[in-house]
């Protein structure tokens, strides 16, 4: 199973950008975002202390479920 961090990547670059297109771009410029982590606690800690916009946390908890359904 590829990591969070690689499934990300799959909303990076839309012309027209959302929540998810949006979280996905900002992680690739942090790098100290948690890459190499499949454990929902460590990203969700990260995104506590380090939320790139308002409903960071709302949009990664939905990524989240697509990305273990």
């Amino acid at each position: 199973m590829r990591t969070f961090y690689q499934f990300l990547m799959t909303y990076r670059g839309k012309i027209k950008a959302d929540d998810y297109s949006r979280l996905a771009d900002w992680a690739f410029f942090d790098s100290s975002f948690p890459k190499h982590t499949k454990d929902y606690h460590e990203i969700s800690n990260y995104l506590e202390w380090n939320s790139p916009f308002p409903n960071a946390l709302m949009t990664f908890d939905e990524l989240w479920d697509i990305y273990h359904s």
